[in-house]
């Protein structure tokens, strides 16, 4: 089983590579690079790509409302240079607050949006030139002037709803899904698979390990909380799957104090259900639970506990063998 960790968006930029240098002296499978409205996303997977050699350098997830396809493509063609043919390409369409109030775009046709989105990033990592007239964007004529390092860069799609999901295995190498109940992930990892081969079905779980086992749940339920509370899309999709009364009441303790982060209405058995979290020893037959679903990729997105640094090292400890 193939294990990979995505370095959260609440790390500092130090943290993140300090945290790289960190996982040298381990066997994993990727980096993932996670962007919200913090750290800018290919920067960092550059500054990472330095700091580490032999894994796969992930984007996860770069929005497709932000940047144009021909920006995007750019940007994976250098990372792909300074990374010596590392980089995974993670887009999403994200979601209507983040597109229209921290990027003041419209947010419209996600489906359509994406599919033209690949189409071009597919062209111009090829090293094509591109002349297109679409339903969103028009190109003329443009080129890479950096000659592509390779003739494909795997694209994969973050998907919530069964439409994205059909979109992932028609036109993408892998889907990364995310915040998804043991249960409705074995039947999504088996529906996936018996239609489509060679296609990596990744999901990023909540992970959060300490020897102080409450401590590392309180963290993963947090997190939770935080999803559930500033995400309609996460919070519509795990009400209707066994968790309505749970996300309604998250929802409506933060319309009051407005602090998403509240660890006391997420309950054991919904921490059990979506993360990955207590001692060393509990955290490594949880992740057997998840790999047991048919996933074919866990990322570990790594919920620090105390101290960055150690917290991070007794991660890579409890699930990863030393390089």
């Amino acid at each position: 089983m193939r294990v990979s960790y995505s370095l959260g968006s609440l790390l500092t930029v130090n943290d993140v590579l300090e945290c790289a240098s960190t996982l040298t002296h381990y066997d994993i499978d990727t980096v993932w690079i996670p962007e919200t409205w913090g750290m800018e996303c290919f920067s960092i997977m550059g500054a990472v790509s330095q700091r580490l050699d032999g894994p796969k350098i992930g984007s996860s997830i770069i929005n497709v409302y932000s940047r144009s396809p021909a920006l995007v493509a750019m940007g994976a063609i250098t990372a792909d240079q300074l990374s010596g043919g590392r980089t995974v390409l993670g887009l999403g369409a994200s979601s209507r607050p983040i597109v229209e109030n921290l990027h003041g775009t419209e947010y419209a046709s996600p489906l359509a949006r994406i599919c033209e989105y690949v189409e071009i990033i597919r062209l111009a990592t090829s090293g094509q030139k591109i002349n297109h007239d679409g339903r969103f964007y028009s190109l003329s004529g443009f080129q890479s002037l950096i000659k592509p390092r390779r003739k494909k860069i795997p694209i994969c799609l973050a998907a919530v709803g069964p439409q994205m999901l059909e979109l992932a295995t028609e036109i993408a190498d892998g889907a990364i899904l995310y915040l998804r109940p043991l249960e409705e992930l074995k039947e999504t990892s088996h529906k996936i698979a018996s239609k489509t081969t060679d296609f990596d079905i990744a999901c990023q779980i909540i992970t959060a390990v300490s020897d102080d086992a409450d401590a590392a749940i309180r963290r993963a339920k947090s997190t939770i909380s935080f999803y559930v509370a500033v995400s309609s899309v996460y919070r519509e999709f795990l009400a209707g799957h066994g968790y309505r009364s749970e996300t309604a009441a998250i929802a409506a303790e933060y319309e009051k104090t407005r602090d998403p982060m509240n660890p006391s209405l997420v309950p054991d058995s919904m921490a059990a259900d979506l993360a990955i979290c207590g001692s060393p020893e509990s955290c490594r037959s949880q992740l057997r639970r998840f790999a047991d679903t048919g996933l074919t990729h866990p990322i570990l997105q790594f919920n620090p506990v105390g101290d960055v640094a150690e917290s991070f090292r007794l991660v890579c400890d409890t699930f990863s063998e030393g390089a």
